[in-house]
């Protein structure tokens, strides 16, 4: 079996905690949190697919995230606030190629939860996953160039811009750039 092969029975997707939130496998009963976070215009300004219309494309989603993890191919967490146990956004390592050792980092958080650093809180948990557990040699991650709060979480984070694709995306017919972002495991954790 090589590194990339999915396993028949993947372990489940351990939960990483956090003071005000947990990182945690997503169940059915998060289909309607998810729908909440992924239909909103503000929150997928910035995101490679337009804001969701209808419940059932959250319903496709979740199974999207269970059939890809039993795959190992993308492990994708909902960000539960402790407080009130509601999914208020999701983290995601995918593109996983062990054989490598890199892997993508995505997020996206309801703007209900904005500017409290939650995002902050929770992109550690999934660093140290990567870099410890999963082994990984490397992170990368892309942004919209206009979306300036990402860029600054992930550069405190240590990510360092290492160049622009253009015209990567299409969303609602419009055409976005991407600046790419890399960070290396000796790299992690960044210097104060």
């Amino acid at each position: 079996m090589s590194d990339n092969t999915p396993s028949s029975n993947p372990e489940p997707l351990p939960t990483l905690s956090g003071q005000r939130l947990a990182l945690r496998m997503l169940n059915e009963q998060d289909i309607d949190d998810l729908y909440r976070v992924f239909s909103s215009p503000e929150g997928l300004r910035y995101w490679s697919w337009p804001p969701y219309t209808q419940r059932q494309q959250a319903v496709a989603l979740y199974e999207d995230i269970i059939d890809c993890w039993q795959q190992q191919s993308l492990f994708q967490w909902g960000i539960e606030h402790l407080e009130s146990g509601r999914i208020m956004g999701t983290t995601t390592l995918a593109s996983l190629d062990r054989s490598n050792g890199r892997c993508e980092i995505g997020f996206i958080l309801h703007p209900d939860y904005w500017r409290q650093g939650m995002i902050s809180e929770a992109l550690p948990l999934v660093i140290n996953h990567a870099f410890g557990t999963l082994k990984m040699r490397r992170i990368e991650a892309d942004v919209d160039p206009a979306n300036e709060a990402s860029l600054r979480t992930l550069e405190r984070m240590g990510f360092q811009r290492e160049g622009l694709a253009r015209e990567r995306w299409q969303v609602n017919g419009e055409i976005q750039d991407s600046v790419m972002l890399g960070l290396l495991h000796h790299e992690w954790p960044p210097a104060a």
